[in-house]
């Protein structure tokens, strides 16, 4: 298994670890209930070093993303960040990423993890009829790059202390900036975060991890920070209706049937892969359609169960689901057929071979 720069510290300080995307990744320290409230109420730090870093550079990167993306690069300024995913060209989707505009001409591709590899050889394949270069307009940093998403109410006033030259406190969402962080030059702090409760994420090499980790425990100390693991960031980010690459959205699913249409512009000009597939269903309405479900009985739902309508006909099933530690109450994602998609409508999730009630919801489950 791989590790990060700071599994040593995970492991020293007694976290619950275990293979995720071929990392040595912890699961979780204090507990997941104690670790997602924390990151609701005061502040978490999460290793998030696993995630995929790929430079996109050169006179024709953005003609590149706006073929490979299903979003409007176009819109993007010095500083912005757009949530987009790339088609496969087959209807589906490689991966969900999130676009880093650093100037006209360069790029930040931030990936999933368990992907990484595979949107790389997808990127150098379309790259090809851009004359985009592997390892040189195209570069794959993922083992170069150590990040640390802090989360929480308290997150940015914890950062803040780390960063005496720029005002982070107020970093807009979806922007970054450059900034010394920690005394370590030209790191970068963004605000898109995976938890809905705020915060930031801090991008440095790998050899200035050990001073980042350093300092942020010496800053969060007295707020209250904790360690966060993989349990606590799947619950957070499930309340909060975020979907997860290989459970609510993968290469069979298209991103108008996922609800990711917002991310999936038909602008002039953009000629991006799938676009004629997924204007075609935007047009005639997908046939099923993800959504956000709550149980109305005692229950809690997984991946996998089958959702059925009251008659007991099978609808769909669970992409996602958990116990709320907000809510106190099952709640889930899933596919459905489009005509029990609505908000309200009554379905059931089958548990044990028993049907559960439940009850489509708007997302997220947790309004803010």
């Amino acid at each position: 298994m791989k590790t990060t720069p700071f599994t040593k510290y995970h492991i020293k300080n007694g976290a619950r670890m275990a293979e995720f995307a071929g990392f040595n990744m912890p699961i979780e320290f204090s507990g997941i209930n104690d670790e997602h409230h924390t990151v609701r109420e005061k502040a978490g730090v999460f290793d998030v070093s696993h995630m995929g870093e790929i430079w996109v550079k050169g006179p024709r990167a953005i003609d590149f993303l706006q073929h490979v993306t299903s979003n409007n690069v176009a819109t993007l300024y010095d500083g912005k960040i757009q949530y987009s995913c790339l088609p496969n060209g087959q209807g589906g989707i490689v991966d969900d990423i999130l676009v880093y505009r650093i100037d006209t001409e360069t790029f930040l591709l931030v990936v999933n993890a368990s992907n990484t590899e595979k949107d790389w050889k997808h990127l150098c394949k379309e790259g090809e009829a851009f004359g985009l270069t592997p390892g040189k307009e195209l570069y794959n940093a993922s083992d170069e790059i150590a990040q640390l998403a802090v989360q929480g109410p308290l997150a940015m006033q914890i950062v803040q202390r780390l960063c005496p030259n720029a005002d982070v406190e107020h970093l807009e969402y979806y922007t970054f900036i450059k900034t010394e962080v920690a005394g370590i030059q030209d790191a970068i702090v963004s605000a898109t975060g995976y938890t809905g409760s705020g915060g930031c994420e801090i991008y440095v090499a790998n050899e200035d991890a050990d001073r980042l980790w350093t300092a942020l425990w010496k800053a969060g100390a007295e707020l209250g920070l904790k360690n966060i693991g993989l349990g606590a960031r799947d619950t957070l980010r499930l309340e909060m209706g975020f979907c997860l690459y290989g459970n609510d959205i993968d290469d069979t699913t298209s991103p108008i049937e996922a609800g990711l249409g917002w991310i999936t512009k038909f602008v002039d000009g953009k000629d991006f892969i799938d676009r004629e597939a997924n204007a075609k269903i935007k047009a005639e309405g997908p046939k099923r359609r993800l959504v956000g479900f709550e149980l109305t009985e005692r229950g809690i739902p997984r991946h996998g169960y089958k959702l059925a309508d009251n008659g007991g006909g099978i609808i769909g099933e669970v992409t996602s689901g958990t116990m709320s530690p907000c809510l106190k109450k099952g709640i889930g994602m899933g596919y459905v057929a489009a005509s029990h998609a609505a908000p309200g409508s009554e379905i059931n999730v089958i548990i044990r071979e028993k049907p559960i009630k439940a009850v489509v919801v708007k997302l997220p489950f947790i309004k803010k």
